[in-house]
């Protein structure tokens, strides 16, 4: 067998492989897509008029679910059925909504009980901050108890819910901004005091000047707190309300309806901006009650935050420590042993990693910076509980052999000619490492890189250790000082994952939220990863004259 026809073989075994990966993904990212976008299409709303042993009932709701099943599916699962009933029937998965009106989001009925259906085109949606969503007949406006009467009533709704919208906005503004500085500033304060006392300055115009600032901050706090109150009246003075299938009228404050629709009466076009809407909301929102009643903006937030800063860490330490094995320590025995051990630390398990932080970061070395730095502010701890400072260092640690060995790997295919060259022409090792031989492995470290982040931003178990939660009360960056507060906890997309899976109480509703999460958790890393590919391509040509 000739070299050629090998050479031929394999080609095409490597085009083959290359193929079947790409397909992989792209089916990956297409299951993802749909199972997960299609939750914010605004699907048509069905009345059910079923018939059960009690009577008949109405049924108002999306169809989430059909199959098929059989008269001997039906009696394994022990439930009555009648004697008329057909060999093979469809089974529906209605989701119904209106969670705090009914028992359950979700109900099942079989085709045979089906009277009637229709989808009526006064039906209205309604997107709720909590409770889910709600659908019934919108019935008119309450304002301050008083109907409210307008020539177009969907349009006045529309207008009070943006308004509502645009109060609920500035409340968050106020609590988040101008609320957090003065809490800042009054704690200041009050810590300041204490450390007069301890050093007995604590004078009588010591406690005048306090008492002064004090009140002014206390003054100024509670002048956005009135105004935090009226801005949330406002948006609770103003209620819709709505008869669901039963007849029953139920009143929902405008501050919990985030969006309003005809789901039966919408064209094309209006499909796809309410569409449109409901993903922006689902990644620019903060969270509430649920992921799904509110937004993902915290968890994508504090996973691109997490990244940079490990990145930041890892970066340095990897680097220098392949210099060190490739350049300056020889093939001894203690090279070899660190080698061994880079290896062997590439294969620990993720959780190894996350007990490790825990032990040493957060334990050991947060809880001597707050007996060192925080002393004022024990027994409650600083930097002594998991934080987003210990979740970066745990997996920097935890990426660091990848990067050591991507690194080592760009400069051991440096050709030694540079080297002597540049040693030749009087440039001290130094100066021969700093010019030469860095600028030439800089693709390497940024492929090591881009290896760093795709393993650290899909991890999610050491960082239930070390600083990650369900819900934050504030991002890590804020408008008080030091603006960046490492010693928070923070929100990450993985663990939204895992929680929407595993954690959540209504788990059918919550389903394919998992797939969306899922989806922008790839397409975040994939970004990433090719920033860093566009980088190093840009100086790898850059480089590729002086290689020549």
């Amino acid at each position: 067998m000739s070299a050629a026809t090998n050479n031929h073989r394999w080609r095409w075994l490597t085009a083959g492989a290359v193929a079947v990966s790409l397909l992989a993904f792209i089916l990956l990212i297409a299951l993802l897509g749909w199972q997960g976008m299609r939750y914010f299409w605004p699907h048509p709303v069905t009345l059910y008029t079923v018939q059960q042993a009690s009577g008949t009932s109405q049924l108002l709701g999306e169809v989430a679910q059909s199959q098929s099943v059989s008269r001997q599916q039906l009696q394994a699962s022990g439930r009555p059925l009648p004697a008329d009933l057909p060999d093979e029937v469809t089974r529906y998965l209605i989701k119904t909504g209106n969670r705090d009106f009914a028992a359950s989001d979700f109900q099942s009925i079989l085709s045979s009980q089906i009277v009637a259906s229709e989808q009526p085109t006064g039906v209205i949606a309604l997107q709720r901050r909590s409770g889910g969503m709600a659908w019934g007949w919108f019935e008119g406006l309450l304002e301050n108890g008083q109907p409210l009467v307008a020539r177009n009533m969907m349009r006045a709704l529309q207008q009070r819910i943006k308004q509502s919208r645009l109060h609920m906005s500035q409340a968050d503004n106020i609590r988040r901004v101008s609320m957090a500085k003065l809490n800042a500033e009054l704690e200041e304060l009050d810590q300041h005091q204490h450390r007069l006392r301890e050093k007995n300055q604590y004078t009588a115009q010591a406690q005048s000047i306090h008492q002064a600032d004090s009140s002014e901050l206390q003054r100024q706090f509670a002048a956005k707190a009135q105004q935090l109150d009226e801005l949330t009246s406002e948006g609770s003075s103003t209620v819709l309300i709505l008869r669901d299938a039963q007849g029953q009228r139920h009143n929902i404050p405008l501050s919990q309806i985030l969006s309003a629709w005809y789901p039966n009466a919408m064209s094309y076009g209006e499909k796809w901006r309410q569409f449109v809407w409901q993903v922006w909301h689902f990644i620019s929102g903060t969270q509430n009650d649920s992921i799904g009643e509110g937004g993902i903006f915290p968890a994508i937030f504090g996973t691109v935050l997490m990244v940079l800063l490990m990145s930041v860490v890892v970066m340095p330490l990897g680097v220098v420590a392949a210099i060190w094995l490739h350049e300056y320590a020889g093939n001894g025995l203690l090279t070899r042993l660190v080698r061994i051990a880079v290896v062997n630390l590439a294969g620990v398990p993720s959780i190894v990693y996350g007990v490790f932080g825990l032990g040493f970061f957060v334990w050991l070395t947060g809880g001597s910076l707050d007996k060192l730095f925080f002393a004022d502010a024990l027994p409650n701890p600083t930097f002594g509980t998991p934080g987003l400072l210990w979740a970066s260092l745990t997996l920097a640690l935890l990426t660091l052999p990848v990067v050591i060995v991507a690194t080592e790997e760009g400069l051991s295919r440096i050709p030694k000619t540079l080297r002597q060259g540049s040693l030749a022409l009087g440039a001290t090792q130094a100066e021969t490492l700093w010019h030469v031989t860095l600028p030439l492995a800089v693709p390497a470290m940024l492929t090591g890189l881009i290896l760093a982040v795709a393993r650290a931003a899909g991890e999610t178990a050491p960082l239930m250790l070390v600083g990650v939660v369900k819900m934050v009360p504030e991002l890590p960056i804020d408008a008080v000082f030091p603006y960046l507060h490492l010693d928070r906890k923070f929100m990450h997309l993985g663990f939204q994952i895992y929680d929407l899976a595993f954690q959540s109480p209504d788990a059918q509703a919550d389903r394919p939220l998992v797939f969306a999460t899922a989806l922008l958790l790839v397409v975040i890393i994939l970004a990433l990863n090719l920033l860093a590919m566009v980088l190093r391509h840009r100086l790898r040509e850059r480089y590729r004259a002086l290689m020549n």
